[in-house]
């Protein structure tokens, strides 16, 4: 690693970045959510790696697709690492400048136990409620889930979060020490008004109220696919509850996984978009949904309150009926306006300012720190 520097060095201003700028020349990304999975998580973790690649940083992703694996419990088409600890001699091997752990798996448990007692810097970011899903698939207390998720953050030096809500709950659960917004955007060319379609939902009766997502008992679609509302229900996703739901709720119209301009049409061409999860911890879909031009109905959870505004881009209750009744009517245009801005490069920068390089010796200086000292030759 280039660029040691100590405090004294700092205190006379002479002091080069150890990643030339705060941008690491290599980059260990290790996830437990990663290609061939279809979710958020994933959408933004890959958007990421392209960016930072473009940029000169090189990545290595230790991912399951780069060891055995098993079905995860309750949702055999998501796969998770039975060899975790080989992501320990996968990371030695690329001598990375910084690590980011993103998740709470098998993979992400591993590599921050290694990282503790090396103690090594890393940095992390929550984008899941682990302790939640846990709960809600086997017979542990949320307690004992926050325990694990605390032990996994506690020594990361920033822990990044995707909504304001979100970072204020974690400050009250006493999870991680350095919380950071890292605030998401979205592509706004690939979801856009333009890509409505007359033939995506040619033949239903409307309005078509819309779901993209995962379709997983987490998600509390039941609160969605029963509410009497007229015209269509749409779900685009797929998931371990599909086949019970699609049983319980036959007039439901399910169409699976869609990708790139079918998803974007599926998206444009609705006339509400309908979010019923109350254990989100952002929703990027929300913002895909904005950026179509399209309202989005919720229910208050972290993520949509800090996005949705009340009769100008949709509506949040309690009951979700009335907050379809009411998103329904606010016009398109606001819906698109509300994202106008919200870049996804903004937040990629973002995320790259807060890694920390490995070695606990090597001082990284913030942003406006590094501005304000004079140039080195």
């Amino acid at each position: 690693m280039q660029g040691n520097a100590n405090r004294a060095e700092i205190a006379k201003g002479a002091f080069i970045s150890p990643f030339e700028g705060l941008v690491p020349r290599r980059l260990a990304l290790v996830t437990d959510a990663w290609k061939p999975q279809t979710n958020g998580v994933v959408n933004t973790l890959v958007r990421l790696v392209d960016f930072l690649e473009s940029q000169g940083t090189q990545v290595l992703v230790v991912a399951p697709d780069g060891h055995k694996t098993v079905p995860l419990p309750s949702y055999p088409e998501i796969r998770i690492a039975y060899d975790p600890w080989r992501a320990v001699s996968r990371i030695r091997a690329f001598a990375p400048d910084a690590v980011h752990v993103a998740t709470e798996g098998p993979l992400g448990f591993w590599t921050v136990g290694w990282l503790r007692r090396k103690g090594l810097r890393f940095t992390s970011s929550f984008h899941t409620r682990y302790a939640e899903y846990l709960s809600a698939r086997l017979p542990v207390p949320l307690a004992a889930g926050y325990a694990l998720v605390r032990w996994f953050h506690e020594k990361a030096e920033h822990t990044l979060v995707s909504s304001q809500s979100l970072l204020a709950e974690l400050q009250e659960r006493r999870v991680a020490r350095h919380l950071v917004h890292w605030p998401r955007g979205v592509d706004a060319t690939k979801f856009h008004p333009d890509h409505r379609r007359g033939d995506v939902y040619a033949g239903l009766p409307g309005p078509i109220w819309l779901y993209v997502g995962r379709v997983a008992v987490e998600k509390t679609l039941d609160d969605f696919l029963g509410l009497p509302l007229e015209g269509t229900k749409v779900v685009v996703g797929d998931g371990p509850s599909r086949a019970d739901l699609e049983r319980r709720f036959p007039d439901v119209v399910w169409r699976g996984y869609q990708y790139g301009e079918d998803l974007a049409a599926h998206y444009a061409s609705a006339d509400c978009f309908v979010f019923p999860s109350r254990t989100e911890t952002f929703g990027n879909v929300i913002l895909e949904a904005f950026a179509s031009g399209l309202p989005v109905a919720s229910v208050p959870a972290p993520g949509p309150i800090d996005l949705v505004k009340e009769g100008v881009n949709g509506a949040i209750d309690d009951e979700l009926m009335k907050a379809c009744l009411r998103a329904v009517r606010c016009a398109r245009t606001d819906a698109r306006a509300s994202v106008i801005g919200r870049t996804l490069r903004a937040g990629h920068e973002l995320f790259r300012d807060h890694l920390q390089p490995l070695d606990p010796n090597v001082i990284v200086p913030d942003r406006a720190t590094l501005a304000a000292w004079p140039a080195v030759a």
